[in-house]
């Protein structure tokens, strides 16, 4: 069992993004630990890309600023090295496949190894295009972690039967942000995916706001994501919003446990 299938048989999963560099790259070390400290399961942290194709206006605007601030890839795993020794929840890279192919593949990945990060999401790379990637998850130990969305439908047992990890469940269509509702049909989803691979933990992300909701999502899957409500109180407070943050974990690992 990996260390992130291992966070999920202690009970539903909190797993919240933040984009590394916003405000600044002091203010994203200071929250990963106060995240961790309020009982975060995994945290997913971003690697800023100048084309995020499937993040909202909330995170598209720090990930832009955080760019303009300078912030460079190997920032960030400075960052995640400092923090290997004081945050126990896994940590995990979202960004894209330009980030990754740019920094050049065994590189990423052998740094990626050496400073701890456990899993890598890249939402856009879909199902049929992993294998280019599957020897170095393999190699180095990183699991590349699987989006199922409500458009996959048929294919949703051929990428649960064959993922690693936990499966990321994308509740709604469009991009990454609050939504006042979720409509899809989930459960369906939900069970697909456990007739598929019965064993695979599966966070539902993309959408949920706050408490209420986290907890009708965590009835249904292993854990839930949240990113963008998160970010916009980054986006509120800036280099303050550590106290905000606490208060809202706090409330979630309530909600779903």
């Amino acid at each position: 069992m990996s260390k992130l299938e291992a966070v999920f048989s202690e009970g539903k999963a909190f797993i919240p993004y933040i984009t590394a560099g916003y405000p600044d790259l002091e203010s994203t070390e200071a929250y990963i630990q106060a995240l961790a400290q309020e009982g975060a399961s995994i945290i997913e942290i971003g690697i800023p890309f100048s084309d995020p194709t499937a993040e909202g206006p909330v995170i598209q605007h720090a990930i832009e600023q955080a760019l303009d601030k300078g912030i460079r890839t190997d920032d960030i795993f400075d960052m995640v090295a400092r923090l290997e020794d004081q945050v126990s929840a896994p940590l995990v890279f979202m960004t894209y496949a330009n980030i990754v192919f740019g920094y050049g593949l065994e590189a990423f990945f052998q740094r990626c190894q050496a400073v701890g990060i456990q899993g890598l999401i890249l939402p856009d790379v879909p199902y049929e295009e992993k294998e280019e990637l599957a020897s170095y998850t393999k190699k180095y130990g990183i699991p590349l972690i699987s989006l199922i969305a409500p458009t996959s439908k048929g294919r949703i047992r051929q990428i649960a039967g064959e993922a690693d990890g936990f499966l990321y469940v994308v509740s709604s269509l469009g991009l990454t942000g609050t939504r006042e509702s979720i409509q899809t049909d989930l459960s369906s989803m939900i069970q697909a995916i456990r007739q598929a691979n019965p064993d695979l933990p599966a966070a539902i992300g993309f959408g949920i706001s706050g408490p209420d909701q986290a907890q009708q999502m965590a009835q249904l899957a292993d854990g839930v994501i949240i990113g963008s409500a998160i970010m916009k109180l980054i986006d509120q407070y800036q280099d303050q919003a550590e106290p905000a943050i606490r208060d809202y974990a706090r409330a979630i690992v309530e909600a779903i446990r």
